[in-house]
């Protein structure tokens, strides 16, 4: 794994939770963490299967109205298509004004959903799918399911085959489809990436779909929880380890779910992005992610994930956009 610091910060000196958002490990330590020993057998076969069943799903894209277009020459629809259980998923396409689509990108997004898409591009002439997971705003609304993170991410985890987790998993194979059906060209080389639960749900996507070719993961979540519920955080990790304090059986369904167990299977290159500091997954959490990954890795390390007040953080964003552009560029 090759690493490199986004900056040469000494790392947050001021912030406002009552815990340590670093957990008192530096990056020695953090590269030490890995997946947790007591994968379920049946991981694969798991996963597998529900891969199988998303790929059989007719996924019907339809781009819905040109809603702007970028200085750079692209334009940008709105599109819907249908996911794993008839569940019809919301977003946005963005891709090339005079139709010459060459690579393709599905973006994934961070536990508050989306409201627009990113414009950019990290590649040139290329189509990008930028879908809304289901139950999450401002595409996705669903009735009964929580839009809120503390809600969302229990919803149906009493039972692995009902965790809302595994349908999120299915939405972005879907929106491979959805844009490869779209643009045809898009599958020349298809490209994922996702930011804290769109990097934590691309770790568990990208092993069982070789259509991917490279991923980006920044600040995955949902890797190692039988550490993670131990660590105090904010955010969807909180409601994961207050409902385990309350039923520590609940890590049997969350054993599949496990984004670091998952890493084990991707073997695609990945440049990934976890933090020395973050309240909201907790650092130890992105390291068993990031240390898990069974293929080639470019480990860009930041000082602080879902936290913007230190000295560095534009210097890193800007360092960041560019490591990505070239890593997509390879």
């Amino acid at each position: 794994m090759k690493i490199n610091r986004l900056s040469r910060s000494t790392g947050v000196s001021h912030h406002p939770f009552p815990f340590d958002p670093a957990y008192g490990l530096d990056l020695d330590g953090l590269l030490r963490v890995g997946a947790p020993d007591n994968a379920p057998e049946d991981f694969a076969e798991f996963w597998q299967g529900l891969y199988r069943r998303a790929l059989a799903t007719p996924v019907e894209p339809r781009l819905g109205a040109r809603t702007g277009a970028t200085a750079d020459g692209l334009d940008v629809f709105e599109v819907s298509f249908t996911s794993l259980d008839g569940v019809r998923i919301g977003g946005w396409v963005v891709a090339p004004a005079d139709g010459a689509v060459e690579r393709g990108f599905v973006v994934g997004h961070g536990y508050g959903g989306r409201d627009a898409p990113d414009p950019r591009l990290p590649a040139p002439r290329a189509a990008g799918i930028y879908f809304v997971a289901r139950g999450l705003p401002t595409k996705t609304l669903l009735p009964g399911v929580p839009s809120e993170a503390a809600g969302h991410v229990l919803h149906g985890v009493e039972s692995r085959d009902a965790s809302i987790i595994g349908g999120c998993v299915a939405d972005i194979w879907c929106a491979a489809t959805a844009l490869t059906e779209l643009f045809p060209g898009a599958a020349r080389r298809l490209d994922y990436s996702g930011v804290s639960f769109g990097g934590g749900t691309g770790a568990l996507a990208l092993p069982w779909d070789e259509r991917f070719t490279a991923a980006h993961l920044v600040v995955p979540t949902f890797g190692n929880h039988p550490l993670r519920v131990t660590l105090e955080c904010v955010g969807s990790g909180a409601a994961v380890r207050e409902r385990y304090l309350q039923d520590p059986r609940v890590l049997e369904v969350l054993a599949y779910f496990d984004a670091a167990t998952a890493a084990r299977h991707v073997r695609i290159p990945v440049q990934a992005v976890p933090a020395l500091f973050d309240p909201s997954v907790p650092p130890p959490g992105q390291f068993a992610v990031v240390n898990s990954l069974a293929g080639p890795v470019d480990a860009r390390v930041a000082t602080a994930g879902h936290f913007m007040d230190y000295p560095e953080f534009e210097q890193e964003m800007r360092g960041l956009d560019r490591a990505m552009r070239e890593f997509f560029a390879e």
